[in-house]
């Protein structure tokens, strides 16, 4: 005899499938879109094939991904994720506002924060607590607002922001004009010198609305050697 399965948690199953096809789809939807505009990207493509990325992350993990990413700001990834581990002893794992708002700045600078990501992290707390930034909406939300919600907590700027959204949300069309490693892709992969900030968005324009396929294939040129 079949083991009992609850009803919920067919559903839940079947929703988190139907998630993470529609998130797989429109990387090889995008992949189809973007090949043929310019054989540099085409080559990228060719050598680096589909990113791996799967379904947006779910509501109740974003405090976290956020919190995380403040405290990484600016610091190489080993003593980042350091840092990020002694926070997750202090508070708790998986992070929670409630857990970060009680927790008192000597306790998170003891654990590696500067005081500027302990003040960030906090006033991103009050605002998940108090409403301001309901963290389950953004997902809902177009890129432009996300980011204008985003740059409203202390410590997060444009850049995170826009990280959130291709990292996170998985948002297809994010161009990261800013972005050392995408602009430095973006010449090694044309062979050309830098394109400016102000370049990058003229440069972004034939590949909507898939720029962040581009992106990602730029992060790739940049920490790949070139052949020969």
């Amino acid at each position: 005899m079949a083991p009992f399965v609850p009803q919920w948690w067919t559903d839940r199953v079947e929703w988190k499938a139907r998630t993470m096809a529609r998130a797989v789809r429109w990387v090889y939807e995008g992949i189809d879109a973007i090949r043929g505009r310019s054989p540099e990207i085409d080559a990228l493509i060719d050598r680096h094939g589909a990113p791996a990325w799967g379904r947006p992350i779910p509501a109740g993990e974003r405090f976290a991904t956020l919190a995380r990413m403040i405290a990484y700001q600016q610091l190489a990834g080993a003593a980042a994720a350091a840092i990020w581990g002694r926070v997750e002893a202090v508070v708790g794992a998986p992070v929670e506002p409630r857990a970060i708002r009680v927790t008192g700045e000597a306790e998170l600078r003891g654990a590696g924060l500067s005081r500027a990501k302990v003040a960030a992290v906090h006033d991103l707390a009050d605002r998940v607590l108090d409403g301001r930034l309901r963290l389950g909406r953004l997902g809902s939300l177009p890129d432009t607002e996300v980011i204008e919600r985003l740059t409203s907590v202390r410590g997060i700027g444009e850049w995170s922001a826009q990280m959130f959204l291709i990292g996170a949300l998985r948002r297809p069309d994010v161009w990261p004009c800013a972005d050392v490693g995408v602009r430095a892709g973006w010449a090694r992969a044309h062979d050309v010198s830098a394109p400016s900030v102000h370049q990058m968005p003229k440069l972004g324009e034939p590949y909507r609305p898939y720029r962040s396929l581009v992106a990602w294939y730029c992060w790739q040129a940049a920490d790949t050697p070139l052949p020969g």
